[in-house]
């Protein structure tokens, strides 16, 4: 029953996001993007991926920008076309150096998508000198608005020790806030977290659990994890791999 709920859940969310894509809006169309990519809500369909991607970045949306590059790359949903792949990263490259001062500006106004933004470019150096303390600092900004994105990357930076002291306990907190809000690599982590006991005590069934909920939003890793888990009854009862259909 749980499951059903579940999947209708995350089928309303994909009627939602399509009849305001359709409408034109630049950011539902990058969100229906990765659901179609990832299947949730909807059967996964690469073509139905490049679609809302291709729209979304015409409207100069810098995810789908570099979400098209990472298509073209893999030739996934399209002909493969390296050429393609890099003169798109170059255009989103471009785009975010060229918003910094949109972004700072934001940023100094408390948007948290802004932040998060310059987090990002500070964490990677694009366009900046790379600085993980002034990383942190905006992440840490946007996080605190519940921004699930902000919250993942300053788990990330707690637990490598990068602008900060390194902390796993405080890690684990931030990722914490993100899986819950359903993002899907924070969902990975914490299940890495449990399984190895850092910033909480080592626990296999709430692994299991956070593999799980990556896996449903089709995380490879997750997916490759929670068989082993469940081959080896970890965490919970043994199963095999055909009756989970991760093999036919």
């Amino acid at each position: 029953m749980s499951n059903e709920k579940m999947e209708t859940k995350k089928s309303d969310k994909f009627l939602s996001t399509l009849e305001a894509a359709q409408k034109g809006d630049a950011d539902a169309q990058f969100a229906l993007g990765g659901m179609c990519e990832d299947g949730i809500g909807v059967a996964q369909d690469y073509e139905q991926a490049y679609k809302y991607y291709q729209l979304a970045a015409e409207q100069g949306n810098i995810d789908a920008q570099v979400e098209l590059s990472v298509m073209y790359y893999d030739g996934q949903g399209v002909e493969p076309d390296r050429e393609k792949s890099y003169e798109l990263h170059a255009v989103a490259l471009k785009n975010l150096q060229e918003g910094y001062k949109d972004y700072l500006l934001g940023a100094e106004q408390g948007e948290a998508k802004a932040q998060v933004r310059l987090g990002y470019l500070y964490k990677y150096g694009l366009g900046v000198e790379q600085d993980y303390e002034k990383a942190f600092k905006y992440f840490s900004a946007a996080a605190a608005q519940g921004d699930a994105t902000a919250q993942y990357y300053l788990g990330c930076l707690y637990y490598c020790g990068k602008g900060t002291e390194l902390n796993y306990a405080k890690s684990f907190e931030y990722l914490q806030l993100a899986a819950q809000q359903g993002n899907r690599d924070a969902q990975y982590d914490l299940a890495i977290m449990y399984e190895n006991g850092e910033g909480v005590e080592q626990n296999y069934s709430e692994s299991c659990k956070y593999y799980q909920l990556a896996a449903e939003q089709v995380d490879d890793s997750a997916q490759f994890n929670l068989g082993n888990f469940y081959y080896y009854g970890v965490g919970g009862e043994k199963i095999t791999l055909k009756q989970l259909n991760i093999i036919s």
